[in-house]
């Protein structure tokens, strides 16, 4: 029981949080929040120097705002050098970086950090999931890593 929870505590702290840029309403309601576009920011756990600024759709109104309803499934990703690129050790292949529910229950907004090593760069893809069946809608985006800084893969 330990090992497991120890396991689940590593994994947590791995995963970014979001801090929220701001908003533009997309739809008035007239009880509740509107329907909403969030712009919200998290730095890579692993790599020193990478944001990434995620666009996503927030659905509103009394059941949005107890988190009733799900999010649409439409979300966006832009991830940039924003300072000296450095690794906290050795880095994945391909790894969760983000993730937030979009639903109270089995869909989750999903952010995934991938090595292109032959061009030395970060590929960072932004997606969304159900326990069933989840959406094709994505986006990507990259960022190449200095020649100089090679990336320590694991």
């Amino acid at each position: 029981m330990r090992v497991i929870l120890a396991v689940l505590c590593t994994l947590g702290l791995s995963l970014a949080r979001a801090e929220t840029i701001g908003s533009v309403d997309t739809v008035f309601k007239f009880i509740g929040p509107d329907h909403k576009i969030v712009v919200e920011v998290f730095d890579d756990p692993l790599v020193g120097g990478v944001s990434c600024y995620l666009s996503r759709a927030k659905t509103g109104g009394l059941k949005g705002a107890v988190g009733l309803v799900e999010d649409k499934s439409d979300a966006s990703v832009a991830c940039r050098q924003v300072g000296a690129i450095s690794f906290k050790g050795k880095v994945p292949q391909q790894d969760e970086v983000f993730t937030e529910r979009a639903s109270i229950f089995f869909k989750h907004v999903r952010v995934v950090r991938m090595v292109d090593a032959k061009r030395n760069a970060l590929v960072y893809l932004v997606y969304s999931d159900k326990l069933i069946e989840g959406s094709p809608k994505n986006s990507v985006t990259a960022v190449p890593v200095p020649a100089a800084t090679p990336i320590p893969l694991k």
